[in-house]
């Protein structure tokens, strides 16, 4: 009789049931876009590819309303995320199952207050000047 392994990802949503599977997902491609689009700077060092939690936080807001736009604080709230302190439990649930890595220096207390979800997901809409 063999026993199959749960993926990590598995356990966790059943360990914590806070956060739906797609919370998860979506802090990996944030931490992605921010590397990649946002050229966020690495704040490790020896090359290694790593941003602090307030960056990671502003990645997520920027990368949500490029992706949702008017809906973005609706669907990240239907996921169970309501404030930038959800973002970090997200991380360091990932963090726990080795799915993200954490730097020395990386605290859970670094997601916390870094905006205000009732304003931080409004679109910004900038007039034009006309030069006539």
């Amino acid at each position: 009789m063999t026993t199959e392994k749960i993926h990590p990802i598995i356990e966790l949503l059943q360990q914590d049931q806070r956060y739906h599977i797609e919370a998860y997902q979506f802090v990996r491609e944030a931490l992605a876009y921010a590397q990649e689009i946002l050229k966020m700077p690495a704040q490790g060092g020896e090359g290694e590819q790593h941003i602090t939690g307030q960056q990671l936080c502003e990645a997520i807001r920027q990368y949500s309303l490029e992706q949702y736009g008017f809906m973005a604080k609706t669907v990240l709230n239907s996921w169970g995320v309501h404030s930038t302190g959800d973002f970090g439990e997200i991380v360091y649930n990932l963090i726990r199952i080795k799915h993200m890595k954490r730097s020395k220096s990386d605290r859970r207390e670094d997601f916390e207050a870094c905006y205000d979800f009732a304003t931080a997901f409004e679109p910004v809409f900038e007039l034009s000047g006309s030069d006539d």
